[in-house]
């Protein structure tokens, strides 16, 4: 490989790892639909308020250790062999890190919209 081509390739990486991140923000009606299953599903076993249940709490300060990208998988994937269940059947994995985001942010109630 030549230096132009190795040059090319590298210029060119930042664009294909753009398309390989996860898209943004889910629109403002799923962003809601998300927002109320985040409150009912996840909340039947962690509290409607999120502060723990069955499973631990899901607020900023319980989650501040946690990395992103961790929390994100265990939404998508689930934890086998404990209560904490998949979510991919009703999810995309951008939308799993979505919830992530909010959770650590502090999740927004049912009334206050998405942020």
């Amino acid at each position: 490989m030549n230096l132009r081509s190795l040059l090319s390739l590298l210029l060119a990486f930042p664009a294909f790892a753009a398309l390989a991140q996860p898209a943004g923000e889910p629109d403002a009606a799923r962003a809601r639909a998300l927002v109320h299953m985040v409150r009912q599903d996840c909340g039947s076993c962690h509290g409607m308020r999120l502060t723990g249940g069955l499973g631990p709490a899901l607020t900023p300060a319980a989650l501040a250790d946690f990395p992103l990208e961790n929390l994100a998988a265990v939404i998508y994937h689930g934890r086998p062999g404990t209560p904490m269940p998949p979510w991919k059947a009703m999810l995309s994995e951008s939308e799993a890190r979505w919830i992530a985001q909010r959770l650590q942010q502090g999740f927004p109630e049912e009334h206050a919209g998405t942020r």
